[in-house]
């Protein structure tokens, strides 16, 4: 993909005033695609008399190592309130949850890593440590995770834990498994709040079959539900059911009037493959009717990168608040044995855009190729 247009702007002053060039640009990508880009500016001309300067700038392109953090899959990357990015994701064992911070995203990957929770020995909470994510809500930090037990290693539910504390050094409380209406194999919990409600999207297999649905419900507090759950979503396309009929690991973003819902789909392997759900922001979300679900995937393998199985994504911003994609793919196609044991989902990162008010996300691990300068027109009066 190439940056295609820069269209320049003019800025009005009079003589002897401060100029103040703006920290970002929006400009136009292929395809009709938008992006905003952080650009550095030279040094100003001697603009003391009237006239007509033009200045040029430069665009600087985000670069994060690649892969951003090994063996990491379901990766979780949290921009707090206190200023630092915490990271998070599945440990290859999955035997515990694991916490790292840092001032910025450029010190994630070398950041230290803690170990703030162990699966039990024996019974629930056990096996399968599952897809964590960190929140912080009314002051606490909260951990939802799914896990099974070493009885039924796919007795699979959601859980939370608490934190009052430093969520890296102090201590963590079991608030126990969250209270879905039916008990079955279900996991990838994430939250949000909007409009002053919190709730809860997830995924869970009906007690009748093994397909794995979209569940949301609001919640009452971080770790129960408030009210009935309500399917969501479910697999209805050939892309959806590649291996297994699937949709899980659903991330939450507000944007330009609207809700999305992000989820995977399919068998973990090179199949596995993002969708998009959406919603008006002022919906009524808990009313299925109110979301629409994409045809195609928005996320998928690719050749041309080399990176499969891409999904299970979060959400976070640049420093500069623009728009990042989380996510973890492997960087091979062939795999031996259950793609669930095969710990080669490295977590990722890159930028996404948006066309006509929608995400655009491209290809995993895509490079936009040609830079345009930006161009500011300044009118000395």
């Amino acid at each position: 993909m190439n940056i295609t247009t820069a269209k320049p702007f003019e800025i009005q002053v009079k003589q002897g005033e401060r100029v103040v060039l703006p920290k970002t640009v929006d400009m136009q990508i292929d395809q009709g695609v938008q992006g905003t880009f952080v650009v550095d500016w030279p040094e100003l001309p001697d603009m003391t008399k009237a006239g007509i300067y033009e200045v040029e700038g430069t665009i600087i392109m985000e670069e994060f190592p690649e892969p951003f953090i090994e063996q990491r899959a379901d990766p979780y990357i949290l921009k707090a309130e206190d200023g630092f990015y915490y990271f998070t994701g599945s440990y290859p064992l999955y035997d515990r949850i694991v916490l790292r911070r840092s001032k910025t995203l450029e010190g994630l990957p070398e950041a230290e890593e803690h170990t703030i929770w162990r699966a039990h020995e024996s019974g629930i909470l056990s096996e399968h440590i599952w897809a964590p994510e960190l929140h912080h809500i009314d002051g606490k930090w909260y951990m939802h995770f799914a896990a099974g037990e070493k009885e039924d290693v796919w007795a699979i539910r959601p859980y939370v834990l608490e934190c009052a504390g430093d969520p890296l050094t102090d201590e963590w409380t079991e608030k126990g498994a969250i209270n879905t209406d039916f008990q079955s194999f279900s996991l990838d919990a994430t939250t949000f709040q909007h409009q002053g409600k919190r709730f809860l999207v997830w995924a869970q297999k009906t007690e009748q079959d093994t397909i794995s649905n979209l569940y949301i419900a609001e919640m009452e507090t971080p770790w129960r539900l408030k009210g009935k759950q309500v399917l969501l979503a479910k697999p209805e396309y050939d892309w959806e059911k590649a291996g297994f009929d699937v949709n899980e690991g659903p991330a939450f973003l507000h944007r330009h009037g609207k809700v999305f819902l992000t989820f995977s789909a399919s068998a973990t392997d090179d199949r596995y493959a993002m969708g998009l759900l959406y919603a008006d922001e002022n919906a009524d979300l808990l009313d299925p009717a109110s979301w629409t679900k994409l045809q195609d995937p928005v996320l998928t393998s690719s050749d041309n990168t080399g990176l499969y199985g891409p999904g299970h994504n979060s959400f976070t911003v640049t420093e500069q608040g623009l728009d990042l994609l989380v996510y973890h793919a492997r960087p091979y196609k062939e795999i031996e044995g259950n793609p669930l044991y095969d710990h080669n989902r490295h977590a990722r990162i890159q930028r996404f855009f948006w066309k006509d008010d929608m995400p655009y996300f491209g290809e995993p691990g895509f490079k936009l190729e040609t830079i345009v300068k930006p161009k500011a027109i300044i009118i000395v009066e």
